[in-house]
């Protein structure tokens, strides 16, 4: 019994500790910065994604090319999901134009189309197919 009441009295004591230790004085609001997320213009988005090696989202000619090819190769790159294989297209573009070589392209090419039923990607030969298809409609100038 006295174990009981014991440990009642500590978790009490635990209880008001926690209670005193929030505060609710808000005198200092307006010096705290602020940590929501600042809204930048699509003119800046677009300047650091060319900054980055990211090109422009492509027009809807070359994005029906592009999810075309895609699919030509494997339905499962684009999985129903377009504008996620646009980006990741976009992605690879940037590692396209740092300049690697060829194997590592093709190895980030497949870790990075992957998908539900190919959580590892699609292999070395299909990866290779999607960087030839990502180069060509996305980012051909690098």
């Amino acid at each position: 019994m006295r174990t009981r009441t014991a440990t009642a009295g500590i978790l009490a004591v635990l209880a008001l500790t926690l209670t005193a230790c929030s505060s609710s004085d808000d005198s200092n609001a307006d010096t705290k910065p602020s940590t929501a997320p600042s809204k930048l213009t699509p003119e800046q988005n677009a300047s650091i994604d060319a900054a980055n090696g990211i090109p422009p989202e492509p027009k809807p000619a070359a994005r029906a090319a592009y999810i075309a090819d895609l699919d030509a190769i494997d339905k499962d790159i684009v999985h129903g999901k377009p504008d996620k294989a646009i980006d990741r297209g976009r992605n690879q573009c940037s590692s396209i134009k740092q300049g690697k070589d060829r194997d590592q392209l093709i190895e980030t090419t497949n870790f990075r189309f992957s998908s539900p039923d190919h959580p590892n990607g699609h292999g070395t030969a299909i990866a290779e197919q999607i960087l030839d298809v990502v180069h060509k409609r996305l980012c051909p100038d690098f």
